[in-house]
């Protein structure tokens, strides 16, 4: 579910590849009398929430329509809101073979597979679990950028905070108790779903930073891009629904209007007004909203290990953003 951009100090793919997000180029700083009237932390705190409440809504969904569909449906819907403000803001979608390939992967590796995997997760492990496995992203990212970016190198308290991390997963599937109690098979797809994330950033970094393009423009297109993958993919493997209920339909408009669409511009605008390092902290918020909600509204339990390995998780994933003084 979420992923800060690329600035001219660029943070590492793994704290850029916490949630769900698109490429861009290096956005502008906002000047004071350009800056939003809204402050930055209530958007900050409203982010945190749509992101945080996403995976309740792909459980909600779920409970109607296939996960392809409810991708499908999150796309559309997310698409939607950005060629709007593409509308509005007289933007044009990028042009060239080159960049449409390469954004083509980006749309495979950050919209159209994990929010696949992540809906299929969910139909055999409780929203609190996806919403956790999502905040292994910037250790899967950390690990991956070890291998492939000769420029991130790793430092002692980086690499404890990629093993605290991984203890912390550990602990939330209670390893000691021999992973009773955890379907291995939806936790994996949810896992796999967080990995797509790093992935995908590693290969916008080599082949769309410094592109010249709006980060507006380039999301647009990978989002539609995204959209023509799952439209081609959902007629092949599941069939129309029986009916459509209200509540999950609901859920998946909001899922991709607010927790795709508007969720990213809203993150682009807190990262050019105070930078990816705050934006980013958004990620640590993230699976302790989706536990609240899974829990509080949706009736899901908890075990101990849950929460402690979460925070165990969190803690990890924080210290491998500490970069080396200068």
């Amino acid at each position: 579910m979420v992923a800060s951009m690329s600035t001219a100090s660029r943070p590492s793919p793994a704290a850029r590849a916490a949630a769900p997000g698109a490429p861009s180029t290096p956005p502008v700083r906002s000047s004071a009398s350009s800056r939003p009237r809204l402050d930055w932390r209530v958007r900050f705190a409203a982010l945190s929430l749509i992101w945080g409440f996403s995976f309740l809504l792909i459980k909600v969904g779920t409970e109607a329509f296939a996960p392809f569909q409810v991708t499908l449906g999150r796309l559309v819907f997310g698409t939607a809101v950005l060629a709007i403000a593409l509308a509005v803001r007289r933007e044009r979608l990028p042009r060239g073979l080159r960049t449409w390939a390469h954004l083509a992967v980006a749309a495979l590796l950050l919209n159209a597979l994990p929010f696949s995997l992540f809906a299929f997760a969910e139909m055999s492990i409780p929203s609190t679990l996806a919403g956790i496995c999502n905040a292994t992203s910037p250790l899967w990212g950390m690990a991956l950028s070890l291998v492939a970016l000769s420029e991130d190198r790793p430092t002692r308290v980086r690499v404890a905070g990629l093993g605290l991390g991984f203890l912390g997963v550990l602990t939330v599937l209670g390893v000691w108790q021999g992973f009773s109690g955890v379907d291995a098979r939806g936790t994996a797809l949810a896992l796999l779903a967080s990995l797509s994330y790093p992935v995908g950033w590693i290969h916008v970094r080599r082949t769309l930073a410094g592109s010249g393009h709006s980060h507006l423009s380039l999301t647009g297109a990978q989002l539609l891009l995204a959209t023509a993958q799952l439209a081609f993919v959902t007629p092949l493997f599941t069939s129309p629904p029986a009916g459509v209920p209200v509540l999950p339909l609901l859920a998946v408009i909001a899922l991709g209007a607010l927790g795709t669409g508007v969720a990213m511009l809203v993150q682009y605008g807190i990262v050019a007004e105070v930078g990816p390092t705050t934006a980013q902290m958004v990620t640590y918020f993230i699976p302790v909203i989706a536990t609240v909600a899974g829990v509080a509204l949706l009736g899901e339990s908890l075990r101990w290990s849950t929460p402690v390995g979460a925070v165990i998780v969190l803690a990890g994933a924080a210290l491998t953003q500490v970069r080396p003084k200068p």
